[in-house]
């Protein structure tokens, strides 16, 4: 699905798997591509003033030609990679191989709405609410650190994701710091962490973003 792009143009996602027949399309609409790269980004510029930008996934890429076969090639390679995802009552870690789900754990903590009910004082609720909230991202915490570190030597990559606020929280666990070194976009906005929305990331990290300007 197309989104608007801030600067114009709009993004797309293309799975690698299909990044070099999206290409050849590309160029089949636009006519004849000059292709120039770097490390984060390759440009195609067609014939007709169309422009297609590939942010490169799992960065950086070798800027040497022939760019595209060298971008196509980086997008279909099979890493492992580290998967955090984090919302306030709930938390998925996982390492993926390729796209195979290889070391996982799941679980949720209750935390109180924003809106205090039956009678509490706003202050207790909030301490309340709080409390819960602190325990669910221990957890959280717990669970990242129990899958991924054992395997941090294997990691190309660490991919997080859910709500920004609760991620943010873990960065201040000394026990995540090599984990979060390896911290590569993009963010995965999910819902809230289940195991099959774990299962289903790779299709969003391995995805490659494709900024397309049409001809003036």
């Amino acid at each position: 699905m197309a989104r608007p792009a801030k600067g114009g143009g709009r993004w797309v996602e293309v799975p690698p798997e299909r990044l070099h027949r999206w290409i050849d399309g590309f160029a089949g609409r636009h006519g004849p591509v000059q292709a120039s790269a770097g490390p984060l980004v390759v440009r195609l510029v067609a014939e007709d003033g169309a422009v297609a930008e590939f942010t490169v996934p799992f960065p950086p890429l070798e800027p040497a030609a022939p760019y595209v076969a060298r971008l196509v090639a980086h997008a279909r390679r099979d890493r492992t990679v580290g998967v955090a995802l984090v919302r306030l009552g709930g938390f998925a870690a996982g390492v993926f191989r390729g796209e195979e789900l290889v070391a996982s754990k799941v679980g949720s903590r209750h935390v109180q709405g924003r809106t205090a009910a039956g009678g509490w004082s706003q202050q207790r609720f909030a301490r309340r609410r709080a409390g819960q909230a602190d325990k669910a991202l221990e957890a959280a915490a717990d669970a990242v650190a129990g899958v991924l570190l054992p395997r941090l030597g294997e990691l190309e990559a660490v991919v997080l994701g859910g709500d920004r606020r609760a991620v943010d929280r873990l960065r201040a666990d000394p026990r995540l710091a090599p984990v979060l070194a390896k911290e590569c976009p993009p963010f995965l906005d999910v819902p809230d962490p289940r195991l099959a929305v774990l299962r289903d990331t790779p299709r969003l990290f391995r995805a490659v973003r494709v900024r397309v300007v049409d001809p003036p």
